[in-house]
């Protein structure tokens, strides 16, 4: 069985044992275990000796309706896979150990300008949880590595810019998304389409790469592109959130340089469930 361990004093002491001669690797989820996850982990697992993954549905990150209730949660298969990928050791937090003072009385971090956008603006406070529960991670472990999924892109680069403008000594690494064979991102929330739904939900994909393709064949219109793929996706048959085309290390919005590095990132709701996506612009 995977060595399974729930405080923090005890997760500190066995990585003080590994730490003078081992590099450590972070890999945060929130459980419900897909290939996607595992990919993450895999990666881990080549880039430091000792891979540590967490299990935890943080509360502070799901607003007022959302699902934090009925997020599915999947322990003893989570474990299976974890095990069976080779993962040295599982982190599984209770909320009061992460929150002992309570989640109203806690100190937060937030990531001004990036936390305010995009998926920032559907969801409010939904990336000040997420900073300050990675944070509170990355205090625990104190890992040489972290690794996270792109398919959550402006997250990966929210964190990017906390361990930088923290002065924290971790190399923080994006694993890109795994997709089912049809183009569709795996996440977690896919298990809430239905199989109407999920015939649909492709098209979140194909629609912004289509948009890659414009771009990178010399489109520069990106507002016109916008909302060509927000149409797009209603007659479809989903709510779309956005789809904006931004820079891609800062998500400023784009200028006019040509030579600019873009990503493409979209949201839309199909059902109950939030998709998000995303698609680099090659130069």
């Amino acid at each position: 069985m995977i060595k399974t361990i729930s405080t923090i004093p005890d997760l500190r002491a066995q990585i003080n044992a590994w730490r003078s001669q081992k590099q450590v690797a972070l890999v945060p989820t929130m459980g419900n275990l897909h290939a996607g996850h595992l990919s993450i982990v895999e990666r881990a697992l080549s880039a430091a000796d000792r891979v540590v993954v967490s299990i935890f549905v943080n509360p502070l990150q799901f607003g007022v309706g959302e699902d934090y209730q009925t997020y599915p949660r999947t322990f003893e298969a989570d474990c299976e896979k974890l095990e069976k990928v080779g993962t040295h050791l599982l982190f599984t937090p209770s909320v009061t150990e992460l929150y002992p003072a309570g989640m109203e009385a806690t100190t937060y971090v937030t990531v001004p300008k990036l936390s305010d956008i995009l998926c920032g603006a559907s969801r409010p406070g939904h990336f000040k949880g997420v900073a300050t529960v990675v944070n509170i991670l990355l205090n625990i472990v104190q890992p040489d590595k972290a690794l996270f999924g792109e398919k959550d892109y402006q997250q990966l680069t929210i964190i990017k810019r906390m361990v930088a403008d923290l002065f924290m000594p971790i190399e923080i690494i994006g694993v890109p998304t795994v997709r089912e064979a049809d183009g569709l991102a795996m996440s977690s929330r896919n298990q809430y389409l239905n199989a109407e739904q999920r015939a649909i939900a492709p098209t979140l994909f194909q629609t912004i790469d289509n948009m890659r393709i414009k771009i990178e064949s010399g489109e520069h219109n990106y507002t016109s592109l916008e909302n060509q793929a927000m149409q797009t996706l209603a007659e479809t048959g989903f709510k779309p959130d956005y789809v904006a085309v931004r820079q891609a290390h800062t998500l400023d919005m784009p200028t006019t340089a040509a030579d600019e590095d873009l990503v493409i990132l979209a949201a839309a709701w199909l059902g109950r469930a939030r998709l998000i996506d995303n698609r680099v612009v090659a130069k």
